[in-house]
């Protein structure tokens, strides 16, 4: 038994013998078998061009991305080491499998349109691609790199916490996505002028002064700057309101700067003649109308100590004596301190009349005194101050108007026109604005289409001014004598923005002087201390007339210049006159006394010769009177005229009573009637009288009434001008017709 057994284990053993032999030899040729097969297949992908790349664990693909497995070599599993979790497992062996073509590399970025999503960019490698999160941003896997549709996202990285980023002083860092920006505080400017900066740019934030913003504080308030901010506070005279109002505030709190009628909320008493005017942050105190400051100013404040006086009656009580040259400084300064102000027309009138009075004395006394250069600037002087003076006193006649009006006056050394038009005027012209010496042409509805529709026009003519602003500033030479032709006129447009003419303004002045054929007439305007032509020229002249036209308004006057050498025969026949005159005199009272007291025949009648004596005798003295001091009364207009027509009334009642005195000769020759009684006597005395003195008067009468302004010429006489002459010519040439018939009869 035991050898069986024995014999049994041994062929037992041998039989395990041969079968671990043949699983050897099957192992063996089994792995020369895959060896060979893999060699194959290796050079079979290496013919074809494929390659299979498998990442060891913790190794890097070509990318350099790290494989997600942690086991050795690759290909081992990490699952038993508990390390690596499936889904992680899954990645790297999807990135391990990848294939690359060796004819040309997959752009999976962009054939395969690989989405990395948001934040992210798809990077292409050789045989593969990574999504990568761009600057600025973190992937939500913590890894660097990361591949397209496993959820993985990429936030943004505030650098202003996860970071030290310094902006610097006044300076705050902003996040942004993918990076951030420094900003300066509010209040601060960076010195760069650009909005946004970073670090390292040598950016400083100053100080903003936000005063310099236009209206930041709105209208009526003041801006304080501070560091990094500013204030306002409103003005003088404006209080703070809105639904918080505060003494401190900024343009945010939308309060706006009320002004504080002082007027009314506290009751300014600025005096008695005067009233209180709000403005806009304070007020003032001005005079009422008709009254002026003490003071000299204008306007004043309440306290102030001034006083509104009766401008008229002081000015009469500091002027009783008007040659006085302290009371026409005075009376320029009065009138220079109410411009632009509503004063009624007695008042106006009033003080042109003490001002024109006092300038004439003054001129009057410069004239007598020495003619030096100093006493010409004061004169001068006197008469631009007084011209401007003027010009604004009238102005203040203008007063607003919706169609037209009209303020005229006359004065003894002025006359004036002040016209006025007004939006809804509806004249297609103004009518001719004219004085006794000079009227004008104007185009004020041209004027008032480029000032609102609205303007006004002032128009002076002065009587006495070339006493002031004499011929001789114009262009005075040694061979010629100049001589003032007209009165001086001034036309002005006052209260008016733009003064720019619409078309040039004609002039048509009245000679006031004797025409000289010879001469040479020009049309002058004053500037400063001379006449000049700029801008003026003759139209027409005739012994009468000189019409001018001018582009520009300003003081206008014709001046004739004549040869500076007269006729020798001037001074001989003036005193020839002035003989003849005086003896024609004393021979009409030699004859007044003899048929006064001396009678041959009671039936001879002497009044008419004795009237004949008497109305020659008083015209010749007139005459002879009113040309030794032509100087002075030429100046008083209406006393010039006056004398010229008493001479008429004189001069026609001789000839008229020379009448009278033939028809009694015709009838004593002819014994056609015979003086029978006293009675009757006395009858015809009366009747004579009312022939010989109303026939004149009436003819006189009827002449003035018919031209008003005929009488008072250069040598006040009858003006020849339009035909006047013939009021004395026609009824004298009629009495001498007559009587000559009668003697030839």
């Amino acid at each position: 038994m035991r050898r069986e057994y024995t014999s049994q284990k041994r062929r037992t053993s041998s039989e395990n013998i041969d079968q671990f032999q043949v699983i050897f030899l099957l192992s063996v040729e089994c792995k020369i078998f895959f060896s060979i097969v893999a060699k194959r297949l290796s050079n079979f992908l290496l013919s074809n061009k494929y390659v299979t790349c498998l990442c060891r664990r913790e190794a890097v693909n070509p990318a350099g991305a790290n494989c997600a497995l942690g086991g050795e070599n690759g290909g081992g599993s990490g699952e038993k080491e508990g390390k690596t979790p499936r889904a992680s497992r899954a990645v790297s062996d999807e990135w391990m499998e990848d294939q690359v073509h060796a004819s040309g590399n997959i752009n999976e970025c962009v054939e395969k349109n690989t989405d990395c999503g948001s934040n992210a960019t798809c990077v292409n490698t050789g045989g593969g691609y990574y999504c990568t999160c761009e600057s600025g941003f973190f992937s939500s896997s913590g890894n660097k790199t990361f591949l397209a549709g496993l959820g993985v996202q990429c936030a943004d990285i505030d650098e202003c916490v996860n970071t030290s980023i310094n902006c610097g002083p006044n300076a705050e860092c902003v996040n942004n996505q993918g990076g951030y920006a420094c900003r300066c505080r509010t209040g601060y400017t960076p010195n760069n002028g650009m909005e946004t900066f970073i670090v390292g740019q040598g950016v400083q934030c100053d100080d903003e002064d936000e005063c310099e913003q236009e209206l930041i504080c709105r209208e009526n308030a003041n801006c304080f700057n501070t560091v990094g901010s500013y204030y306002c506070q409103c003005r003088t005279g404006f209080i703070p309101e809105g639904t918080k109002p505060t003494v401190n505030f900024t343009q945010a709190d939308g309060i706006q700067c009320k002004d504080i009628n002082e007027c009314v909320e506290e009751n300014t008493d600025c005096g008695s003649n005067a009233k209180c005017v709000n403005t806009g942050g304070g007020y003032y105190c001005t005079c009422e109308s008709g009254f002026s400051f003490s003071s000299g100013n204008k306007t004043f404040l309440a306290g102030s100590g001034v006083q509104c006086v009766d401008l008229k009656r002081t000015l009469q009580e500091e002027c009783t004596n008007h040659a006085s040259k302290v009371c026409l400084e005075n009376l320029l300064e009065q009138t220079e301190n109410i411009k632009d102000e509503e004063l009624p027309l007695d008042t106006v009138t009033s003080l042109l009349n003490m001002v024109l009075d006092a300038a004439v004395n003054i001129s009057e006394s410069s004239s007598s005194s020495s003619s030096s250069s100093a006493n010409t600037n004061e004169v001068t002087s006197y008469g631009n101050r007084l011209l401007k003076s003027n010009e604004e006193l009238v102005s203040t006649l203008v007063k607003p108007t919706n169609t037209s009006a009209n303020v005229s006056f006359t004065l003894a050394d002025v006359e004036g026109q002040v016209f006025m038009v007004g939006p809804h005027v509806t004249l297609d012209e103004i009518p001719r604005l004219h004085t006794t010496s000079c009227y004008i042409d104007i185009d004020l509805i041209g004027i008032a289409k480029n000032n609102n529709e609205t303007t006004a026009v002032v128009f002076l003519g002065y009587t006495a001014m070339e006493n002031l602003l004499k011929a001789d500033f114009f262009n005075a030479t040694n061979d010629t004598v100049n001589t003032m032709m007209s009165s001086v006129i001034s036309v002005t447009l006052p209260k008016t923005t733009n003064t720019a003419l619409s078309k040039p303004v004609n002039f048509t002045f009245r000679h006031i002087r004797e025409f000289d054929s010879s001469g040479s007439m020009h049309c002058v305007y004053w500037k400063i201390s001379e006449w000049i032509v700029d801008g003026c020229s003759v139209l027409n002249t005739n012994r009468s007339f000189t019409v001018c036209s001018c582009v520009h308004l300003s003081m206008f006057a014709v001046i004739m210049q004549t040869s500076s050498h007269p006729p020798e025969s001037d001074s001989l026949l003036n005193v020839l006159n002035v003989v003849c005159v005086i003896v024609g005199l004393l021979f009409f009272s030699l004859a007044l006394l003899t048929f006064a007291f001396c009678q041959w025949s009671p039936g001879v009648n002497n009044v008419a010769r004795i009237n004949i004596c008497i109305s020659l005798l008083l015209a010749h003295l007139l005459l002879l009177l009113t040309q030794q001091f032509l100087n002075l009364i030429r100046r008083q207009q209406v006393l010039c005229a006056l004398i010229s027509g008493l001479l008429h009334f004189l001069f026609l009642s001789g000839f008229v009573w020379m009448f009278i005195e033939a028809v009694l000769l015709f009838i004593c020759v002819k014994n056609l009637s015979q003086i029978s009684s006293q009675k009757k006597e006395v009858l015809r005395h009366r009747f004579m009288s009312v022939i010989g003195y109303v026939v004149a008067l009436v003819v006189v009468g009827i002449s003035a009434a018919v031209v008003p302004n005929g009488y008072g010429s250069e040598k006040c006489w009858i003006k020849i001008d339009k035909g006047f002459i013939w009021s004395f010519l026609g009824p004298v040439t009629i009495i001498i017709a007559v009587t000559m018939f009668i003697f030839i009869t």
